[in-house]
């Protein structure tokens, strides 16, 4: 797989020149994903010419349409801001991303729960940024996700499931649109869109049943659409417990039975929260390279991402 691409508010870099030296930049996204990823910066204040009055911008009026606003100065914003978005979200189609971090509570770039501020001075706490609004219309599959939520281990780990397997996708249809390439795709993804999702999963899965009887392109678009409305649902304890019990199906002829008991318990107590999810994962995949599971082999599931990020030894 080649290095994957994501857009991210230049600010959780660093090397903004709003910062004047005083943020360093986000210490996950900067050090720790950014060993895995291509980061392309956006710099929303600075490339629309508000790099001077940047702190003082402030969403106002209705929360559904708000105006951009300087209180300081009354001066209205907006359109200036919209038309960069616009035509930035064009220029981004061609730079390949398979995701995009946004800076938080930013009226500009603020992914959700930006404050709007009525005409009274009352404010509320649900508006989205101007151009985090322009680029999630005009990339409506791409996952999108903020810095402050990131900071959360599950919002974490679901991201990054995003990104790459928006990258196996997008690399996937490019070497040619074929049945059997979608297929193999939907084989080797079942059981990691299970612990998303049951509903998307026997969805999908009646999706490529019917596969000869569609034109491949609006099968494609249907997938593509269905498999990131499935991944973008959080996986909870209760579903990776019910696909670890289905991974187990797959040895009842292999394991002892000293075995089996072991890896219930393993489960067990990860279903109780007293140990994280790569536990009975590193042991499952002990019994794959034993047992040579040709099945497993190819499960994305079992290595979704880099173990080196961490994402599954939370408890």
């Amino acid at each position: 797989m080649e290095e994957i691409r994501l857009g991210i508010s230049g600010s959780l870099l660093g090397d903004s020149v709003l910062n004047k030296g005083k943020y360093k930049g986000d210490r996950f996204v900067k050090d720790t994903l950014g060993q895995f990823v291509e980061y392309v910066p956006v710099y929303p204040e600075e490339e629309c010419g508000l790099k001077e009055v940047w702190e003082a911008l402030r969403l106002e009026g209705d929360v559904r349409a708000p105006r951009l606003k300087n209180p300081e100065s009354g001066e209205d914003l907006t359109e200036r801001v919209v038309r960069w978005a616009r035509q930035k979200a064009r220029e981004l189609e061609g730079e390949n991303l398979c995701g995009f971090v946004l800076k938080s509570r930013s009226p500009i770039s603020g992914m959700e729960r930006v404050h709007v501020y009525a005409d009274d001075g009352s404010r509320r706490k649900d508006g989205v940024g101007l151009f985090a609004s322009i680029l999630i219309d005009h990339f409506p599959l791409l996952p999108v996700e903020e810095d402050g939520r990131l900071h959360d281990p599950g919002l974490r780990e679901n991201f990054i499931e995003r990104i790459f397997v928006f990258k196996r996708w997008r690399e996937m249809p490019a070497r040619g649109r074929k049945i059997g390439r979608l297929v193999d795709f939907h084989t080797r993804h079942k059981l990691l869109i299970l612990a998303h999702s049951p509903k998307h999963y026997r969805s999908l899965g009646r999706l490529v049943a019917k596969a000869k009887e569609m034109a491949t392109a609006d099968l494609y678009a249907q997938y593509h659409s269905l498999l990131m409305e499935a991944v973008q649902l959080k996986a909870t304890v209760k579903k990776h417990t019910n696909v670890l019990h289905h991974l187990m199906g797959y040895f009842k002829k292999q394991l002892s039975t000293d075995e089996k008991r072991e890896l219930l318990e393993v489960i067990g107590r990860y279903r109780e929260g007293i140990l994280p999810l790569i536990v009975p994962i590193t042991l499952i995949n002990h019994y794959v390279r034993k047992y040579d599971e040709p099945y497993l082999k190819k499960q994305v599931y079992l290595e979704p991402h880099p173990v080196e990020l961490k994402l599954r030894n939370h408890a």
